[in-house]
């Protein structure tokens, strides 16, 4: 039972960290296209950075930022993504929305 207990808390652990990653990566850019950049053009692979589990690339295209994960996962698991970075933007006047595109990954909105 003991070791449930200490295998559960590891993927706590570290599932969060993942997303507080992530959430760091997303705000550096949403915040640089208030500070520093007008758009990031259409180079998204110039900018593009990746967790460092290699779970997620966020790559900025535009005034957009896209979220990709890098494994292959079900719709829900997107759609559970997009809530959860709705949710961390939901406050943020600089983030329009946060959306599913047609190619199946996230994009937050960030066009004036």
């Amino acid at each position: 039972m003991k070791k449930i207990i200490v295998l559960f808390t590891l993927i706590t652990i570290f599932g969060c960290s993942t997303k507080s990653e992530l959430y760091k990566e997303t705000d550096s850019f949403v915040q640089s296209l208030q500070t520093e950049y007008e758009s990031y053009g259409f180079s998204p692979e110039k900018y593009s950075k990746t967790t460092s589990d290699g779970l997620y690339t966020i790559s900025p295209i535009g005034r957009l930022v896209n979220v990709k994960i890098q494994k292959n996962v079900s719709s829900e698991e997107y759609e559970e993504l997009k809530k959860d970075l709705e949710n961390h933007y939901q406050d943020d006047s600089r983030v329009n929305s946060v959306y599913i595109c047609q190619a199946g990954t996230i994009m937050i909105d960030c066009r004036n």
